[in-house]
């Protein structure tokens, strides 16, 4: 079984059933840990021990059966035979998961024992160790002697059984069979040669493991995503992410904190599973994340013995180049063929992958590429006969084929649907490069004196470049074209589609002098080389519209792409998908051959400007269906020659539509046309795809606005950002058109606008405030669970006079962010509410937070629960609530102000003449703050609800509290849970409810009553909330 950590109960000689209760959790964790071959081996120890009767057994070894519900099923039965069951359990445990079995002497049981059916049981663990690699000797010998029939050996040798599964069925078969079975076996196993163990001794695995580290170690040493002309070593160029667990939302309980970061080396971190049962661990990330950078890390920290060393075999796979596999695949070929093949032992190692699934780790890289959508509909479980690639990827990732080994899946996050999330044990999002993270990218890849110092510069003074250097693939644009970027006298790149033009003029410089002084992308630079990059356009586009990212020499030669063509640089040498064939090439990136698909959109005589409506209608992602795809207003007639610019752009993949839309927007744009008409034979087709471009973008973003359903009587209209209104506006802000954005949210008449979980990074904020800032009327913005950030703030900044509430829940906003909004919004008269619960907020705001509170008389809600504020930080921010007068709602759960803290701000509420609400939850606050709460209750006469659940009150607290209710008159609520109150405390609150008629409810759930306690007090007064 897999190591986990250590429980405390199983270094102890004597178990008690309320310890082996107390750590059920633990027990649960440590028995689905492992392979379900660890599990059959404490079934094994607990049937030869006597602790398991023969019934039992059958119902703990149900095959298809979740590992966690027998696992569970198990802790029960064992409970119930008592302390003496669960210390034999905990034996077990400790057996199966010894590096080394206990020794085994020869002629350990009695060959021609009286009651063979029982000796085999009784050695039932040594028996199964050495049945392990002759079970197929045994069944033929037994059968040739009549003891098993074809149909009883054919059952034992179910191609889905591991070797140490078959060998369990044929013990489980003597036991039952009276046939003399049982007495064959035990005496002939006897013969057979003791195993030293389970675990690689076979000089076979141990080659084939020495080969494949090897291999993934070549494979992975040097950065491949990027530019191919140059080698970086990834390990002095990797820096890190930041990874973080995706969380579910609308989930009863307690505030959940903000998502946990993690290092690649917690991958497999035990905690916030999806589901327990399921193999597969996702990463999502947006294009141009890292996840393919973040895999290729993994890989060779494997390879190079650094981590992950619980997996004996690592096979990375992506899905780009599986997708072009055409025959038929088993297991066995899709690791030996498309990964690395066993120069000996075939048949050894691939037994042994099988046995020990759990010592297995297999990636696949980029599944938003692959063209197949994710079914369970067909079920393929033989790990032998060969099936479609789609097929056995699926069947992998439900976990049909090699059970219990681990699988990665990267993906953007359009591509994974609710049906694939179902068989995901741990899905992480990938935000990108923190504020730090870019800077030490730069650092790491320029080494020369001061060189990063001016970048990092350059970047802190333009922050819409900062922010989409958000994204590692433009932190390594910008760090490609440092020469370009600091020496260039105007403005630095706003947008994308700017970025990827000065990346554009980068290569074409290198390819025409090598060493020539930097210029600007002039039209003469540019006209020179205009056949090339269509030809690379062409064959872009062609890519997107038939899922192609690979492209052979025959794909090549269709799209007129020759090798003058690949010297720009664009096009990359692929690992080839067919072993032996020629290396494929592919584009330095999805993002590049979406700009391409672009320009060839842009500057082809051969588009049409009809055609690039299909670019800006708002279908919905899932299938392709043409009645889905277009709405009828940018459609008219259905007949498209097959190949067409049409026809691609109906097929491509929703997320690259929207990318190469975007960049044609870009492309498109007044900056951009004069470059652009000066390599085009017609300016009039140019300007009159600029028209239909633009016509398309503003009716979709009509369309999309009169989508939203009318408002409820007596609440304000609220639009829900459907999946399509990122992409608008990101568009939109491409064009850099103000007049369209104006007539964009002209007729724009809502209060709430919600864009929670739509990948709002630094650049879609820039978008956004370029379009909201037109807006008429003040709106509620929430942007919760996203990817702001500091530099996304910043990027808000321009569309915060015309918010009056800013929601920022889950965006990785640290006190620099902060203030920064802090400092715009003391100018902004319609900003009245505040949240920024879950993020990354320390002491180091509450002076900004003080002064933003003691200089706006008309704010109304402040919520930072979930931060990192402590005492020091609430007392400062209890000088802004002295000189406040207006707000309603502050929200302070989730931080560590303890009693100090609870105290001061007790202390500024005390006369505060319009707080309705105060959160405290889970603040560490003792019976000294309670004291001050109490205080604070006697003199305020506004506050109707006040949350103190996960405290520390007790009953001293709750009794200082129960003397504040008893002059208090507007207090409605007041939540106690979890503050270990006994019958004590709560006799005091009784007595207080008696002089007070205002108060409706007083929450004691969680707290320690016994049963008939509960009852009583539930009688004596319903206010009471037990």
């Amino acid at each position: 079984m897999q190591r986990t950590e250590p429980l405390s109960i199983l270094g102890c000689e004597m178990c008690t059933q309320e310890a082996f209760r107390a750590q059920r959790s633990q027990l649960v964790g440590l028995l689905v840990s492992g392979s379900l071959e660890g599990f059959e081996s404490v079934l094994d120890w607990l049937l030869s021990w006597e602790v398991l009767s023969w019934e039992d057994y059958e119902g703990l070894s149900l095959l298809g059966q979740p590992l966690s519900h027998l696992a569970r099923r198990l802790l029960d039965t064992v409970w119930n035979k008592g302390a003496w069951g669960c210390e034999q359990l905990i034996a077990a445990v400790q057996e199966a998961r010894a590096e080394t079995p206990p020794p085994e002497q020869h002629g350990h049981w009695d060959p021609h024992s009286p009651h063979p059916a029982r000796d085999l049981q009784c050695h039932r663990p040594a028996m199964v160790r050495r049945l392990y690699s002759h079970v197929e000797g045994v069944l033929d010998l037994a059968r040739a002697r009549g003891f098993i029939s074809p149909y009883e050996c054919d059952e034992i040798r179910l191609p889905i059984l591991t070797s140490s599964q078959r060998a369990r069925r044929l013990l489980d078969l003597a036991t039952v069979k009276a046939n003399g079975l049982a007495a064959f076996l035990l005496q002939h196993v006897r013969e057979l040669p003791v195993p030293l163990t389970l675990s690689v001794q076979d000089a076979a695995c141990k080659k084939y493991m020495s080969k494949l580290r090897t291999t993934v170690s070549a494979q992975s040493r040097f950065l491949s995503s990027y530019d191919g002309a140059e080698n970086l070593c990834l390990e002095e160029i990797y820096t890190e992410n930041v990874l973080e667990i995706r969380t579910e939302v609308g989930m009863a309980g307690p505030p959940p904190k903000s998502p946990a970061t993690l290092g690649l080396e917690e991958l497999f971190s035990t905690r916030s599973h999806r589901n327990e049962d399921a193999d597969t661990v996702l990463v999502v990330g947006e294009a141009g994340s890292g996840k393919s950078t973040l895999l290729q890390r993994l890989h060779l920290l494997w390879a190079a013995g650094q981590d992950f060393q619980e997996f004996l075999f690592v096979f990375p796979f992506s899905c780009r180049q599986l997708q072009r596999v055409a025959k038929l695949l088993s297991v066995r070929t899709l690791l030996f063929e498309h990964c690395c093949w066993p120069d000996v032992g075939q048949q050894d190692v691939f037994q042994f992958l099988l046995d020990h699934p759990d010592r297995v780790l297999l990636t696949f890289d980029g599944f938003d590429e692959f063209r197949f959508r994710f079914t369970d509909q067909e079920r393929h479980c033989s790990p032998t006969e060969p099936t479609s690639v789609q097929s056995l990827l699926f069947n992998l990732l439900q976990g049909n084929l090699l059970k219990n080994a681990r699988k990665v899946l990267s993906s953007r996050p359009d591509a994974v649907s609710p049906l694939l999330r179902r068989y995901v044990r741990l899905e992480l999002r990938l935000r990108g490069f923190s504020e730090a993270g870019i800077e030490r990218f730069l650092r790491r890849r320029h080494r020369e004196p001061g060189l990063a110092d001016r970048l990092v510069r350059l970047l802190r003074a333009a922050s819409t470049l900062h922010g989409l250097c958000q994204l590692p693939v433009f932190a390594w644009m910008v760090s490609r074209c440092h020469r370009e970027l600091l020496l260039q006298g105007g403005g630095s790149p706003k947008t994308t589609t700017d970025l990827y033009l000065l990346i554009l003029r980068h290569f074409l410089l290198h390819a025409a002098l090598p060493g020539a002084a930097p210029r600007g992308l002039g039209p003469g630079l540019l006209r020179g080389r205009l056949p090339s990059l269509l030809h690379l356009g062409r064959l872009a586009l062609w890519g997107l519209g038939t899922s192609c990212y690979v492209f052979s020499d025959g794909q090549l030669r269709a799209a007129r792409v020759d090798g003058e063509d690949v010297s720009l640089g664009f096009l990359v040498r692929a690992k080839a998908a067919v072993p032996g064939g020629a290396p494929p090439l592919e584009f330095l990136h999805v993002t590049f051959q979406c700009f391409f698909a672009a320009f060839y959109l842009a500057l082809s005589a051969d588009v049409k400007p009809s055609s690039l409506r299909h670019l800006f209608s708002c279908r919905q992602s899932g299938g392709r269906p043409l009645a889905r795809l277009l709405p009828t207003l940018c459609v008219r007639g259905s007949r498209r020659q097959e190949g067409s610019v049409e026809a691609l752009l109906r097929e491509a993949e929703l997320h690259n539509l929207q990318m190469t839309a975007a960049f044609l927007a870009g492309l498109l744009s007044r900056e951009h046309r004069g470059l652009l008409a000066e390599c085009q034979a017609s300016e009039k087709a140019l300007l009159r795809r600029h028209a239909c471009a633009r016509r398309c973008l503003a009716r979709s973003l009509h369309k999309h606005f009169h989508s939203i359903p009318p408002a409820l009587p007596g609440e304000a209209k609220s639009m829900h950002a459907l999946p399509g209104f990122v992409w608008l506006i990101r568009s939109l802000y491409e064009m850099q058109e103000e007049r369209l954005a104006q007539r964009a949210v002209r007729g724009l008449n809502v209060g709430h606008l919600k864009l929670t979980f739509c990948g709002m990074g630094a650049a879609e904020c820039a978008a956004l405030a370029f379009v909201l800032r037109h807006l008429r009327r003040p709106v509620a913005l929430q942007l919760d669970h996203n990817s702001v950030g500091d530099i996304g703030v910043e990027q808000l900044l321009p569309c915060l006079g015309v918010c009056k509430a800013l929601y920022l829940r889950d965006n990785n906003i640290s006190d620099r962010g902060l203030c920064k909004l802090v400092e715009h919004a003391l100018r902004c008269e319609e900003l009245q509410k505040l949240a920024l619960f879950n993020n990354k907020l320390t002491d180091g705001c509450a002076k900004a937070l003080a002064t933003l509170l003691g200089s706006r008389q008309n704010f109304l809600a402040l919520r930072l629960g979930n931060n990192h504020i402590t005492a020091e930080g609430a007392q400062v921010l209890a000088q802004g609530l002295r000189a406040n007068t207006s707000l309603q709602f502050l929200g302070f759960w989730g931080n560590e102000v303890g009693d100090k803290g609870a105290q001061a701000l007790a202390e500024a509420l005390g006369g505060h003449q319009s707080l309705r609400w105060l959160s405290l939850v889970g603040n560490s606050i003792g019976s000294v703050g309670a004291q001050a709460l109490a205080r604070m209750l006697e003199k305020n006469v506004a506050l109707e609800e006040l949350c103190l659940e996960e405290n520390h009150l007790q009953d001293e607290g709750v009794c200082s509290l129960a003397e504040g209710l008893k002059r208090n008159s507007s207090l409605k609520v007041l939540k106690l849970s979890n503050n270990g109150v006994t019958y004590l405390g709560a006799e005091v609150l009784l007595q207080a409810l008696e002089k007070n008629g205002t108060i409706l409810e007083v929450w004691l759930r969680g707290n320690t009553f016994l049963p008939e306690e509960m009852e009583e007090l539930s009688h004596r007064d319903s206010r009471l909330l037990l």
